[in-house]
C-alpha cells in the first residue's frame, strides 16, 4: 500500500505450491511477532515477517482456517475438512 491509500506493485510473499501435499494457502493470522499462521499443504504453515517458511503443524486434515483464542491467546484453533483442533503455542496471537 502506498501513503495516498492506492497498491503499488506487489511481491511474492511465499509460494505454497513447492509442497505438493493436499491443502492451500487459505484463512491467516498473525502473532505479536509479526509472524504468519495460515492454512497450506500438510496443515498450518507458520512464516517469518519476510515470508520465510519456518515449519508447518502438520494436520492429518485439509485445513481451512486458523484463529487465535482462550484468555491468555497462545491458543491457535484450526478448523480442518471434518474436525476442530486446537494446539497451545508459546507464540501469542493478536486478535482482531
Amino acid at each position: 500500500m502506498k501513503a495516498d491509500g492506492s497498491v503499488g506493485e506487489g511481491t511474492l510473499f511465499a509460494d505454497a505450491n513447492v509442497d505438493k501435499t493436499p491443502g492451500g494457502p487459505d484463512g491467516i493470522r498473525v502473532d505479536k511477532n509479526g509472524n504468519v499462521y495460515g492454512s497450506g499443504p500438510g496443515g498450518v504453515w507458520i512464516l517469518s515477517p519476510e515470508g520465510k517458511h519456518l515449519g508447518t503443524v502438520k494436520i492429518p486434515e485439509v485445513v481451512s482456517n486458523v484463529a487465535w483464542g482462550d484468555a491468555d491467546g497462545k491458543t491457535l484453533y484450526i478448523t480442518a475438512s471434518t474436525s476442530l483442533y486446537r494446539i497451545k503455542l508459546n507464540a501469542t496471537g493478536v486478535r482482531n
